[in-house]
């Protein structure tokens, strides 16, 4: 069903993760001409697992009409199983926790968001935003390689390193905060001991995963986390990236050598700090931020559902308000600021993987190992993922 509650409003959209994707599929329901500006040359083949939980994602889900090709995808992932350096168990977290209701990998759940909204939507694949100026009637937008083309509104949906957000509102060091930790992701084959469930190992500081890929057991995702003060280095360059990892999991011991060995050969590789992003606001004139952009925390949160909810919402807000950006925006801010803020507050992942000392290694794995903090925190992720208020708009 098409409304035309968007009719003709011109919309350009930054990223095409997770929630630049869910919200062209809901601009095109409602009518709009919707641009998807990519920096990378295709949809990405990388990431990580990620996990939908409560009502609240399965309803959104469920609208879009993607719910049950979502159950078929899934990664089926289960506990997560932290050992010492004999492979022994010290505590195992429960499936509901580590993997949610429905777990698919970051590359399928993009590339099924893709495919359900691409009708309706231009998609422009490596290119950027290297330009905005807003304007009585839109906003004049000079791409890197598309030339100058002028929109109604622009939505930043291109992660915590948002280029939007850094043209509009200012530098990145403003709004995102460095939490002391780095994150990696690599593929390895014929990863040692590898099963279904990842197994975790950790020493102070530091602390490598690695779990066997269902779909093809010749090969393991390894997921890797080490305590650091901010690093400078080369986004693009490859090579120094994997020297910063191998150093900083020198020596340590179980299945590392082998695991960083396959890192040498890998062909991608995700790494990143470890941040928060707080915007203060987020919107400025007819520029709007979403996702990750606006109130992302770089894993441990349910930054992806959030997402999802977030552009069904921004969406429905902007169609309500009959195209008004002004009015949209700010009430697509007044809904989700606290629900984005319920599981982004104070949260920092890395203090939990990889606790720094070894006193809060040993609290970690005494607490974790309890059943009660454990059924705590099944519940707990999932009340706070749960929006009783979620609206529903007159087309869906």
């Amino acid at each position: 069903m098409i409304d035309s509650a968007l009719s003709g409003l011109r919309v350009l959209i930054s990223g095409a993760g997770v929630a630049g994707p869910a919200l062209a599929y809901w601009l095109s329901r409602y009518g709009a001409d919707t641009t998807v500006v990519e920096v990378a040359p295709a949809l990405r083949t990388s990431g990580f697992a990620v996990d939908f939980r409560g009502p609240t994602h399965m309803s959104v889900l469920s609208k879009m009409g993607v719910l049950e090709e979502l159950r078929s995808l899934q990664t089926h992932g289960g506990a997560m199983r932290c050992v010492d350096r004999h492979g022994r168990q010290i505590f195992e977290l429960p499936a509901e926790f580590a993997g949610g209701e429905v777990e698919v990998l970051r590359r399928d759940l993009s590339r099924v968001l893709y495919e359900h909204g691409r009708e309706g939507t231009e998609y422009l694949f490596g290119d950027m935003v290297v330009e905005a100026t807003e304007t009585a009637g839109g906003i004049q937008v000079e791409f890197g390689r598309h030339g100058r083309r002028t929109f109604d509104v622009m939505i930043g949906a291109d992660g915590l390193h948002s280029g939007v957000r850094r043209i509009v509102f200012g530098p990145e060091h403003r709004f995102v905060r460095h939490l002391g930790y780095y994150v990696a992701g690599w593929e390895v084959p014929d990863a040692p001991a590898a099963d279904a469930t990842p197994q975790q190992y950790n020493v102070p500081g530091r602390m490598l995963s690695v779990a066997a890929d269902r779909r093809d057991p010749d090969r393991a995702g390894v997921f890797a986390v080490f305590a650091s003060p901010r690093l400078d280095y080369d986004w693009n360059d490859l090579e120094q990236q994997k020297k910063l990892i191998a150093d900083a999991f020198a020596g340590m011991g179980w299945h590392a050598p082998r695991l960083l060995a396959g890192l040498r050969d890998a062909p991608e590789l995700y790494f990143d700090s470890i941040s928060r992003a707080q915007a203060p606001a987020w919107s400025s004139g007819r520029t709007a931020l979403l996702g990750d952009a606006a109130w992302g925390l770089t894993l441990g949160g349910m930054g992806v559902g959030t997402g999802i909810v977030g552009a069904y919402v921004l969406a429905g807000e902007l169609a309500s308000a009959g195209g008004d950006h002004r009015a949209g925006f700010t009430a697509y801010e007044n809904r989700m600021r606290p629900y984005a803020a319920r599981w982004q507050r104070g949260a920092n992942p890395g203090r939990f993987l990889a606790p720094a000392s070894a006193v809060g290694l040993r609290s970690r794995n005494a607490l974790f190992g309890t059943r009660l903090f454990q059924r705590l925190l099944v519940s707990s992720s999932r009340s706070m993922a749960t929006d009783a208020d979620l609206p529903e708009y007159a087309s869906v």
